[in-house]
C-alpha cells in the first residue's frame, strides 16, 4: 500500500503538472491478478482496485494500518465496473454484476474477490461502529436524472451508500453515467470542506480523455485523466470535469456526514 500525504491550497497553487499528478492522480489502480491500495491522509480514505483475472484475491492487512485485520477499525465499499464476479465476506458469497455495489461493515475479518472479468473499485474509511454487510444492485440504486443536452451535462446519478441508502459510518459512494453527447460533470462546481472525495473515471474510450479541474475556485488546475484512473480531491478543492467523449465515474466521500446534498456551490463566473 502506498501513501499520499495531504497538501494545502497554497502548496498546490505552486505545483507544476508532474507534481499535481504525483499528489492527486492515481494512474494505475487495476493490475491483472493483483490488488492495488493507496492510503490518502485526506480523511484517511483508502482507494483501491482489484482485478482477480480468474484468481481468488484476499483483502490484505497492510502493516501501515497497525491492525489485526483490515476492517478491524474500518468499513469498505466495493463497486464492480467489470464483468460479473463474487465477493466473499466471512464465508458468505455475494454475486456482483456490472455496477453493483457491496458495503462491508467494520469487524469483517476475511474478504476475498473472484471473477475472471471482474474489476472491483474499493473505498475504505475509518469506522466507529458496525453496520451490516449489504448488497445493492444498480437496478436497486436510487437514480436521479440531472442536467440537459443544451448544457452538455445530461446524466444519471446512482446513489448506493448514503444517508437514505446503504447505512455506513462515514463512507458515501455512488456512480454517475453521462448520456451520449454530454461531456460535463458537476458543473456548476462546488466544494465541501467537511468531506474529501475520490473519483474513478471509467467507460471512457481508450483514445479519449477527461480534463479534470481541481483547486480553489480562484486558482484552478487541470489534470488530463485516462480510462480507469482515479483522482483524489481535497476538501478545499472544486471537482469537475469535461471529457472528449461521454464517460462514467464513481464518486466516494468520507468526512463529517452522509448527506449527498452537502455542497458549497461555486458559480461559473467565480472560476479562474
Amino acid at each position: 500500500m502506498t501513501q499520499r500525504f495531504a497538501v494545502s491550497p497554497r502548496e498546490t497553487a505552486q505545483m507544476n503538472t508532474a507534481e499535481l499528478r504525483d499528489h492527486f492522480l492515481i494512474e494505475q489502480l487495476f493490475v491483472s491478478g493483483d490488488i492495488t491500495l493507496v492510503y490518502t491522509h485526506y480523511d484517511r480514505m483508502i482507494v483501491g482496485g482489484v482485478e482477480p483475472a480468474g484468481q481468488i484475491i484476499s483483502l490484505p492487512n497492510p502493516d501501515e494500518l497497525k491492525a489485526n485485520f483490515f476492517l478491524e477499525r474500518r468499513e469498505l465499499g466495493i463497486l464492480n465496473i467489470g464483468q460479473p464476479g463474487q465477493v466473499t465476506v466471512d464465508g458468505q458469497t455475494y454475486e456482483l454484476g456490472n455496477q453493483d455495489c457491496l458495503y462491508v461493515g467494520r469487524g469483517s475479518k476475511e474478504v476475498s474477490f473472484a471473477g475472471a472479468g471482474a474489476k472491483y473499485y474499493v473505498l475504505s474509511a475509518p469506522a466507529h461502529k458496525e453496520y451490516p454487510t449489504t448488497l445493492k444492485t444498480q437496478a436497486e440504486a436510487t437514480p436521479v436524472e440531472m442536467g440537459a443536452m443544451e448544457t452538455a451535462n445530461q446524466r444519471t446519478i446512482y446513489k448506493y451508500i448514503y444517508s437514505e441508502g446503504i447505512q455506513s459510518c462515514q463512507l458515501v459512494m455512488g456512480l454517475t453515467q453521462l448520456k451520449a453527447g454530454s461531456v460535463w460533470n458537476t458543473m456548476p462546481s462546488h466544494t465541501h470542506t467537511r468531506r474529501m472525495e475520490a473519483y474513478l473515471y471509467f467507460n471512457l474510450p481508450e483514445n479519449q480523455r477527461v480534463l479534470h479541474l481541481m483547486g480553489e475556485p480562484s486558482e484552478t488546475r487541470p489534470l488530463w485523466v485516462s480510462d480507469e484512473q482515479a483522482i483524489l480531491s481535497p476538501p478545499w478543492s472544486i471537482h469537475t470535469g469535461c471529457g472528449t467523449a461521454a464517460y462514467a465515474f464513481i464518486w466516494g466521500m468520507a468526512g463529517e456526514n452522509l448527506e449527498y446534498t452537502d455542497m458549497d456551490p461555486v458559480s461559473i463566473h467565480q472560476l479562474r
